[in-house]
């Protein structure tokens, strides 16, 4: 169905009845304050009521995508051309998205290439029964400190799991020639899940590229699934997750329910010795620290703030690229259950989340031409961030 991406800025002041459920509307920012700006992706079916709504209540919007359908034929039809090239070449574009499949029989690829270096472990399976993989670069020792990175929690963030792949061979290629990355992987271990949400990921392949949660059944209700950054056991069911199984940032029935999210706390907490946690998520350019579940400072936010700043400094450094810093609740909005949060009060002091491009023209529909330098620039700043926590041990 053709959709229509508006942008609009929250009314200052007037309280006014909500937009109602009936437009179909999907939020990809929500409203949180009148500083922000909100960005909703309309059914044609309802764009002239919603316009109607806006000008009634003096809110102003823009459109930033008139036809979101024309760019998903885009993007089908990239990914349809690339597909094709590689069998033809029997070769992997990094600048390209690919499919669960792909990216699975990938990482097989990457850890026969590079087999004393990476090792390829399940850490479970999702609810649809699909492996969930965890890369592992180490050059050996048992137990060492660990810096986790995970990419891809929600499913149609897409340019965050295509950063996840380039990042891997990344690390891979560079291990033995880059001094710096050779010093922290001869001390530390990385963990790399590039497919947080296998399930979701799967389905906005399939069925519909919008989806952003689990697939788990909801009981009672038709609608599926959990948003998978609302479901950790840190401010579990506060402000910013809803208890409604229809929404988007549907909590769950309890925390930890998503086996997707247990899989990942069990490896953390039976490994005992992470000391970064980075979750990589798209879209809005920010660099995050604890807390979301509250708006107070945890007892780290000077050094977090300044990590940050700097990681930063050297991602803008690549192609001018414009970050945030600060922490969930102060620079976007109030969210509990988020994953950076309960890794922090588990002790992992360094633990962040990306916000990766675009600010919006593109949103969850990034051009596949941005993967490479999306992934290039974000890699000076996670570089930063992992040389820092093996600089300062604790």
């Amino acid at each position: 169905m053709d959709k229509t991406f508006y942008r609009f800025w929250s009314n200052k002041g007037t309280r006014s009845e909500p937009l109602r459920p009936a437009c179909q509307l999907d939020f990809w920012l929500h409203p949180v304050s009148t500083e922000l700006p909100v960005d909703i992706r309309v059914p044609r079916s309802s764009l002239s009521s919603v316009k109607e709504y806006l000008d009634a209540h003096g809110i102003p919007f823009s459109v930033m995508i008139n036809n979101v359908q024309e760019l998903l034929n885009e993007e089908k039809a990239a990914m349809e051309e690339n597909q094709r090239r590689e069998r033809s070449t029997r070769s992997f574009n990094f600048g390209a998205y690919h499919t669960l499949e792909t990216i699975y029989s990938w990482m097989d690829t990457l850890v026969a290439q590079h087999a004393n270096l990476i090792t390829k472990q399940e850490v479970g399976r999702s609810y649809e029964n699909r492996p969930m993989y965890v890369l592992k670069f180490s050059t050996g020792g048992s137990n060492r400190p660990a810096i986790w990175i995970d990419t891809g929690i929600h499913a149609r963030e897409w340019v965050s799991q295509a950063t996840g792949v380039w990042t891997a061979n990344k690390i891979a290629t560079d291990y033995g020639t880059d001094a710096s990355l050779t010093s922290l992987l001869n001390t530390m271990d990385i963990y790399l899940m590039i497919l947080t949400n296998p399930d979701g990921y799967a389905y906005t392949h399939s069925s519909d590229r919008m989806w952003r949660k689990t697939r788990s059944i909801n009981s009672g209700y038709s609608c599926r699934g959990v948003d998978p950054n609302r479901n950790w056991d840190a401010g579990f069911g506060g402000p910013g997750a809803s208890s409604y199984p229809c929404s988007d940032s549907y909590r769950g029935p309890s925390a930890h329910s998503e086996i997707e999210v247990k899989n990942v706390v069990n490896l953390i907490k039976s490994h005992g010795n992470f000391k970064a946690f980075i979750s990589v998520h798209a879209y809005s350019q920010l660099l995050m620290y604890p807390y979301g579940y509250s708006c107070n400072n945890v007892p780290d936010q000077p050094e977090l703030d300044s990590v940050g700043r700097a990681a930063v400094q050297k991602l803008t450094s690549l192609y001018g690229t414009s970050y945030k810093v600060g922490s969930i609740c102060k620079i976007i909005y109030q969210a509990s259950g988020g994953s950076i949060d309960w890794s922090y009060n588990l002790g992992i002091k360094y633990s962040y989340a990306f916000e990766l491009r675009d600010t919006g023209r593109y949103g969850f529909i990034l051009p596949s031409s941005q993967i490479i330098p999306t992934a290039s620039e974000t890699w000076l700043a996670l570089k930063h961030i992992m040389e820092y926590v093996r600089d300062h041990p604790y």
